[in-house]
């Protein structure tokens, strides 16, 4: 299983899209702010799954440590 880094997944048009203000609050879109993906958001570091988990691994983040049991 390879770990792709730094990929952008979504069009720079639809990242832009995202960040301009709404029209109406309900039509906000999560991205995340490192490649773009919209599924799979965790709103507390504003990142993808995909993302958290290579930031994890490579100790990017701060207070995030793998879990064992």
């Amino acid at each position: 299983m390879s770990l792709k880094t730094s990929t952008i997944m979504a069009k720079t048009s639809v990242i832009a899209r995202a960040k301009k203000k709404p029209k109406f609050s309900t039509r906000k879109v999560n991205r995340c702010f490192r490649c773009g993906r919209r599924r799979g958001f965790i709103g507390d570091f504003d990142l993808c799954r995909i993302c958290f988990r290579e930031m994890a691994i490579k100790g990017e983040l701060a207070g995030v440590k793998k879990s064992s049991w």
